[in-house]
């Protein structure tokens, strides 16, 4: 066996260098002096005999060199985290789990997922110490490639090659406006292109899922949107659509409880349906711990090779039907 001449507080220290760019701030991350934070960084690149960043004033960036070795540290602290937490008892483990969901995932079906999942270990209540996080797919996907999270629930398709996407619901996009029309769109009579061409639209930030799969649908038949108001998240959206400031293209679970109280009503458009896939997303080469077992196995995506599921007509179908979020 080998001697190993590096520590992962060696790593550590690298990889807060790394994501600050300064020792400086790095040094707080790691709670050692700026000057401990810099001699720990030096003697790893005498250790290793390669430079690992660009000295640019008093920012670091990370070179050639750098790049290539951050996804390893970051893996390598990530399984010595794992380690520590075997020594947990085994509830406690069951029990560990930091999610991530995209807003309309996170805050229309991973409520009732977490309720499934916390009620199946009642006797680990005392121990419970999972972690949610909640922002937009792009957001989420960063997360888990940096093994910040151990599993992503998000709506838009996956652009790290460092993740595994796995099949999982889909969801439908409807347009939505308030009764009493948007701009003068008289919303029970049908929408033609060019009325939406004129309408003002009411959008999600660039990196939403939301909004990437809505682009992909709708700009091919409109060519561009001429007014835009962008909102960051769907409910402020949904709120805004209701108070007839425009249209809104959103997740029918989003809109479901308004189109049923009539607070919205649905447009029709000549837009073919706007159907989605959403996914699972885990970190390539990471150990499912106990607790990201059983999540998976609440998923129905217990088989890593599990097959695809096809496309249903409404989010409603969904691959486990005891997730479908409540009406």
């Amino acid at each position: 066996m080998d001697v190993l001449r590096l520590t992962l507080r060696q790593l550590q220290i690298f990889v807060a260098v790394a994501q600050t760019g300064s020792t400086t701030a790095a040094s707080h991350a790691a709670a050692l002096s700026q000057s401990a934070t810099s001699a720990a960084v030096n003697e790893l690149e005498r250790l290793l005999s390669l430079q690992l960043f660009d000295r640019t004033g008093r920012r670091l960036l990370l070179n050639d060199n750098g790049r290539a070795l951050l996804p390893r540290a970051l893996r390598m602290l990530e399984n010595a985290s794992e380690i520590e937490r075997m020594a947990r008892d085994a509830d406690q483990q069951l029990q560990s789990l930091r999610i991530g969901a995209s807003t309309t995932l996170g805050n229309h079906v991973l409520p009732g997922l977490l309720a499934r999942f916390f009620g199946s270990s009642p006797a680990a209540a005392p121990h419970w110490e999972s972690s949610v996080a909640i922002g937009n797919t792009e957001d989420i996907c960063a997360q888990v490639a940096a093994f910040s999270l151990d599993v992503g629930l998000v709506e838009g398709h996956c652009h790290h090659p460092q993740l595994d996407a796995r099949p999982w619901l889909h969801d439908e996009l409807v347009l939505v406006a308030a009764p009493s029309g948007a701009q003068g769109l008289d919303p029970r009579d049908p929408t033609s292109l060019e009325q939406l061409r004129a309408a003002v639209w009411l959008l999600r930030e660039s990196g939403s899922g939301t909004r990437e799969t809505g682009d992909l649908a709708i700009l091919p038949q409109l060519h561009a949107y001429r007014r835009v108001i962008e909102l960051g998240s769907s409910e402020a959206i949904r709120q805004a659509a209701a108070a007839g400031l425009g249209i809104a293209c959103l997740s029918r679970w989003v809109v479901h409880d308004a189109l049923r109280e009539g607070r919205l009503v649905e447009l029709m458009t000549p837009l073919p349906p706007i159907q989605r896939q959403c996914f699972c997303v885990l970190r390539r080469g990471k150990p499912f711990t106990p607790a990201l077992a059983q999540f998976l196995t609440l998923l129905g995506l217990e088989d890593e090779h599990a097959a695809q599921p096809p496309a249903p007509p409404t989010p409603s179908s969904t691959r486990a039907s005891a997730v479908r979020p409540s009406p």
